[in-house]
């Protein structure tokens, strides 16, 4: 194969990417559609207070946080697809239920059944099986790309949606979304023998290193708190627009709001991106961000009777929001064990749902309480005290993640291996899994000596 040719996605990768790039996009839809509306219309329903609204729109983090890791480790048993097919259907089940309750407490039991459908990790483990080393990581972003253009959009949609159908008519609606994904993984998503995977996969025996990892854990709480603090904020900030005696801005022209601020935030993340990538400053960056979400929120608390000034601040909300939704993958993969990776993005995915779960808990509980100044004041603290953690962050090596195959090595040959792979230049590390048949790199890659690693590989081939 010629090289032009590896550094480009065969057919059958391009098809594993969009089509398991639709299969996220189609469940990230129907969970984020409800964001902007639920909880104006869930002061509808019998039996609702500010906290069982709250709990219903972050319930389905919970049960995500709690069924995705052994999801994932069922796929290793009994195939990918079995288990993406029944999580589909699962999330299809809680839909209905929730589109068909009268009170918070079915929307409530709806919204468990829907997190219970986890299928990220089997997704993630059968994108690496369609993929080679070389290639995942492209298919990789492809399918982060639809998350982040699936959530835009269903800010949008939720909104007009709402108008025209109802929320118990976007619940129906993400119950066919939903079967769509089972009909996209039957007939689209290539077959693939599955392998295991320790780039995308967890492994037991690697939790408590990596839950001890004080870098890593950092941004766990990072996430944790970025997903709690979305959450809480979009509890709130439907009713603060609503409010007829400051904004007053009816829910049916919300996706007005919408549809420009999504546009631009992420036309204002690029050039941030660029400077922490490329000019190696992720660091600031992304400290920056974090305060920046942070003065959004103090916005939020000081400034909630104006219609402009909130318009103004949910802008400054999304460009911080999207960039360190940007950013925390990539220093997951920076600041991870080459041979970790998989365990600790995780217990990052576990924590982000659990924190989404927390927002809608603590939200709904302050805003019974303390009115929705009482949930911007939380949130505003709570980027306040991760900002005060990122500060004591490493800055991250920029380094990434290389895997390469050797073949049939033996343990005896473990160390002289390692050694000849850390002596090409651009490799700053290297970890050799006899039983993978596989090195797990930490490469600089622009300075990686590519042929002299693909010479060096090819002798164990």
């Amino acid at each position: 194969m010629k090289d032009t040719e590896i550094d480009k996605l065969n057919p059958l990768e391009q098809r594993a990417a969009m089509s398991l790039a639709s299969i996220y996009a189609l469940r990230m839809l129907g969970l984020f559609m409800i964001f902007p509306v639920f909880s104006l219309y869930g002061q509808e329903l019998d039996g609702n207070t500010p906290f069982l609204i709250g709990f219903a729109i972050g319930a389905y983090g919970l049960t995500q946080a709690i069924f995705q890791i052994p999801f994932g480790m069922l796929s290793d048993k009994i195939g990918r697809k079995p288990v993406i097919i029944v999580g589909m259907l699962i999330f299809a089940i809680g839909s209905i239920v929730a589109a068909m309750a009268d009170s918070i407490y079915g929307v409530i039991i709806g919204r468990i059944i829907q997190g219970s459908g986890a299928v990220a990790a089997a997704v993630m483990a059968l994108a690496a099986d369609l993929s080679r080393e070389e290639q995942r990581l492209k298919i990789m972003a492809v399918i982060g790309m639809s998350i982040g253009f699936a959530f835009a959009i269903a800010m949008v949609l939720g909104s007009i949606l709402n108008e025209m159908i109802g929320v118990d008519g976007i619940f129906w609606l993400t119950a066919l979304f939903a079967m769509l994904g089972v009909v996209v993984v039957i007939f689209w998503v290539p077959d693939a023998p599955k392998v295991f995977h320790r780039d995308t996969q967890p492994v037991p025996e690697q939790f408590k290193r990596i839950l001890a990892d004080r870098q890593l854990l950092r941004l766990d709480i990072g996430i944790l708190i970025l997903h709690m603090v979305l959450t809480a904020t979009f509890l709130v900030i439907p009713i603060a627009l609503v409010n007829e005696q400051a904004a007053n801005f009816p829910s049916a022209e919300h996706w007005k709001l919408y549809l420009p601020v999504m546009l631009v935030s992420m036309l204002l993340m690029l050039p941030f991106i660029i400077i922490a990538e490329k000019k190696r400053r992720m660091k600031e960056v992304f400290v920056g961000a974090i305060v920046v979400v942070a003065l959004a929120e103090m916005g939020f608390w000081a400034f909630n009777d104006s219609l402009y000034a909130l318009a103004f601040f949910i802008l400054i909300f999304f460009a911080g929001f999207n960039l360190l939704e940007a950013s925390l993958p990539s220093l997951i993969s920076k600041m991870s064990p080459s041979e970790s990776k998989g365990t600790a993005m995780g217990i990052y995915s576990t924590s982000q749902f659990f924190g989404a779960f927390l927002g809608g808990v603590i939200g709904g509980k302050l805003l019974g309480l303390y009115g929705i100044n009482g949930v911007f004041l939380f949130t505003m603290f709570a980027m306040l005290l991760w900002a005060l953690i990122a500060l004591t962050m490493k800055s991250p090596r920029y380094l990434s993640n290389y895997i390469v195959k050797l073949g049939n090595i033996t343990t005896a040959d473990k160390a002289k291996v390692t050694a000849g792979l850390t002596g090409i230049c651009g490799v700053a590390e290297a970890v050799v899994i006899p039983e993978d048949g596989a090195a797990y790199l930490k490469v600089d890659l622009h300075a990686l000596d590519r042929a002299g690693l693909k010479e060096f590989s090819q002798r164990f081939l």
